[in-house]
Parts: structure tokens; sequence; C-alpha cells
């Protein structure tokens, strides 16, 4: 009877997911990260461009006016692109959303401000100035937070990530309100939270309203000087506010309430 031989086995295939698990067996093995295959760099590098493009058009046009087939000519990708890495319009829009307000409380975890030494009322005042500024040069966020007011939050309820962003601001105002209504240099009474809206406020509105506002007192509020004699008087307005010879917060709430 004739015996069988065996036939050379076929050489493997070099196929993505096999290149995958090698490099992550050679990544356990010597206790280093796999470098990211070439594949995995162009998807990232797609994903990064789509989002960056999804940014401009919905800051342009909010959520209703935007496209994703416009979205996805921009990036001169296919348009099933969006739907294999964001799972479509409604969540590549809530991810916009996340980025643009991840970037803002990353930028303020990376203010330095010694909060337990700088004079209280100075450190509010650094704390606007770097708000005030951060809109400034993200007028992409002051379009995507006017539109998504519009819709109610609808979409951004469908976050969880965004809730969990506490204001590092906020952290820090509380401490420095502490710290100033202990040695009597602000006055008693006054909510962090309620300050910090003061203070978006005051760096918000006249950027988010500056075209319209413009136009009816015919006066270019874009112009450096008119934004800088602005900041001027926001910081007249906030350290007023903070003087300790003011009538306490705590007393004017009262009055408002009776009223």
């Amino acid at each position: 009877m004739p015996s069988k031989t065996s036939s050379p086995a076929k050489p493997l295939r070099n196929t993505p997911a096999r290149a995958v698990r090698t490099s992550k067996k050679i990544a356990a093995a010597t206790g280093t990260a796999a470098p990211p295959t070439r594949r995995a760099q162009l998807a990232a590098k797609t994903r990064d461009r789509l989002l960056k493009i999804a940014i401009r058009e919905f800051a342009d046009k909010g959520f209703s006016g935007a496209r994703v087939e416009t979205i996805a000519s921009r990036s001169k990708v296919n348009i099933r692109m969006i739907y294999h890495y964001f799972g479509g319009k409604e969540k590549l829009y809530v991810e916009v959303l996340e980025h643009v307000l991840g970037r803002l409380r990353e930028a303020e975890l990376a203010v330095t401000l010694d909060v337990e030494k700088i004079d209280p009322a100075s450190g509010i005042l650094q704390l606007y100035d770097f708000t005030e500024g951060h809109f400034a040069r993200h007028p992409e966020l002051l379009c995507l937070l006017s539109w998504e007011n519009l819709n109610r939050a609808r979409y951004m309820k469908q976050s969880r990530t965004i809730p969990a962003m506490s204001s590092p601001v906020l952290d820090k105002l509380r401490t420095l309100i502490t710290r100033g209504e202990a040695a009597g240099t602000l006055r008693t009474g006054i909510d962090p939270l309620h300050l910090y809206v003061t203070l978006v406020s005051l760096a918000y509105f006249h950027k988010s309203n500056a075209y319209t506002l413009s136009r009816m007192f015919e006066t270019e509020m874009l112009d450096d000087a008119w934004q800088a004699a602005h900041k001027h008087q926001a910081h007249e307005l906030v350290n007023a506010f903070l003087q300790r010879d003011i009538v306490p917060a705590d007393a004017l709430r009262n009055a408002a309430i009776k009223a």
C-alpha cells in the first residue's frame, strides 16, 4: 500500500490581524509597547480628519444643518467611514461636543496657579482671563454651545463623559473663595458655581453675540481695542463684586427673595 507523502506546509498569510497579534506577543514578552501598524496609523489619521471637519461643519450649521455627506466629502473619505468610526451622525455630533469640552477641561487643568498662595482676588481674575482667552482662541466652542442650547442639550444628554468633566476651575475658585473669606479680603457668602457662571458669562456673551450687537449699535465689537476695553471693564466688575466692604452676598440673595 503506497505511503502518503506529506505536502509542504503552506506559508502563513501575513494578515493585519495576525500582525497585531504578533506585535502584542512581542510586546508582552519584551515589556515594551508595540508600535502601531501602518494600517492603524492611517485609520487614526482618517478618524482625526473626520472629527476636525465635523467640528467645523457642526459649528457653522448646527446639528440639523450639517450633512454627513459634506463632512465625508471634505474629509476625502467614503461616507461609510463616518458610520464605521462613529456609528452615525448623532454619535459623531456627541463626540464633537465631548472633544471641544474636553479640550477646555484639559486647558483648565494646565492653568498654572498656586491657589494656596496667590491673592484670592488676583487668582479669580486670572481664572477669568483664562476663560476669556480660551473662548477667544476657540470660537467654534462658542458656536457649538449656542447650537446645543437651542437644542436644549438634547444631544449632550446622551454623553456620559461630559457630566464627569467636573470643572477644575470650579475647584480652584472654591479654594480661593475659602481663603479670601478666612482672611477677610473677600466678601462672605460667595457661591463658587454662581461665581463661575458669572465669569463665563462675562467672557462669553460679548463674543458669541458680537455680530448682532455690532450691527445693532454700529460698533465693531470684535475689534481688538473694543474687546480689550470690555475685558478691562469685566475686571472692574469682578473686583467690585469681590470686595468685602460691599453688602454680603447672603444679604443680597435674601433681599431678592423677599422682593
